[in-house]
């Protein structure tokens, strides 16, 4: 059982519920951004440890 905050998807959810769309598409590339919007890749894959925590401190 995954502890919870640990979870990339948890670590997802918590970055959108924090974070405006324009302030996540500001930290992603284009081509990151095209495929965080096709599911084809989380924002845990796409940004670094430091990015997240970051977000999560804002």
């Amino acid at each position: 059982m995954p502890v919870p905050g640990y979870d990339p998807d948890d670590v997802d959810k918590m970055l959108e519920s924090k974070l405006s769309e324009a302030e996540i598409r500001d930290q992603l590339s284009e081509c990151e951004w095209q495929s965080y919007q096709d599911g084809e890749e989380s924002l845990v894959d796409l940004l670094g440890d430091d990015e997240i925590d970051g977000m999560l401190g804002k």
